[in-house]
């Protein structure tokens, strides 16, 4: 589970370049809307620093970690259940018009998205703008053509759980309300693994999915 509220930070890990950020900023203007633009400045001055073509071949995987969800099927009423949510298309009731960060993350290849605020688990298809990108209809995340989400804000708080709306969105592939927990291994370059782990079900495995990506950064999505 990811909480985070404020700030932001990278970390370099093997063949990952993993970014965390803030989405709180787009909630709380009373603290300055100045936080929000200079969060987003940063965040592309990172992912341009990244995708240099020595950088993105020394570290091909890059992954965003941020609280409030872009996407999620719950049904709270959250950011995430609106199709104008501010997190992925921004602020237009700003001055100036506050940007979102789907179209900044698609633009420079992020490969996966992790989330939490949700108190539940939800993988998602790859999607961008409301639109699945599989890989193929077999192997849907073997070369996808868009960034993968993974919710997981499931490790329990006294707040109980999220519930989830009836019908699953089509970029929803999976999700659960047991308490439990996200392991993430980066095998190597071109594969990463994902399980869902229930302690609802005493360590159960209840969800995996195995990421191959032979190309990285945007051109891996034509």
């Amino acid at each position: 589970m990811y909480c985070l509220r404020e700030g932001h930070k990278i970390w370099n890990i093997g063949p990952a370049h993993i970014i965390s950020f803030s989405t709180e900023v787009y909630f709380y203007l009373d603290y300055g809307l100045d936080l929000l633009f200079r969060q987003y400045e940063w965040l592309q001055a990172d992912l341009q620093e990244a995708n240099r073509p020595e950088n993105r071949a020394q570290r091909p995987w890059i992954i965003t970690m941020g609280h409030r969800p872009m996407y999620c099927s719950n049904d709270d009423g959250d950011d995430c259940t609106q199709f104008q949510s501010y997190v992925r298309l921004g602020r237009n009731d700003t001055q100036p018009v506050a940007p979102g960060l789907e179209d900044l993350f698609y633009q420079y290849g992020v490969d996966l998205e992790l989330w939490a605020h949700e108190h539940t688990y939800e993988r998602l298809w790859p999607v961008y703008d409301y639109k699945v990108f599989n890989g193929s209809s077999e192997e849907p995340y073997v070369n996808p053509r868009a960034p993968v989400h993974i919710i997981t804000g499931s490790a329990g708080c006294r707040e109980k759980h999220d519930g989830f709306i009836p019908e699953p969105r089509d970029w929803s592939a999976f999700r659960s309300t047991d308490y439990g927990y996200t392991r993430m291994r980066l095998i190597n370059n071109t594969h990463l693994y994902l399980q869902q782990v229930s302690d609802d079900q005493y360590g159960k495995v209840i969800d995996q999915m195995m990421l191959v990506k032979e190309k990285h950064g945007a051109h891996a999505w034509r």
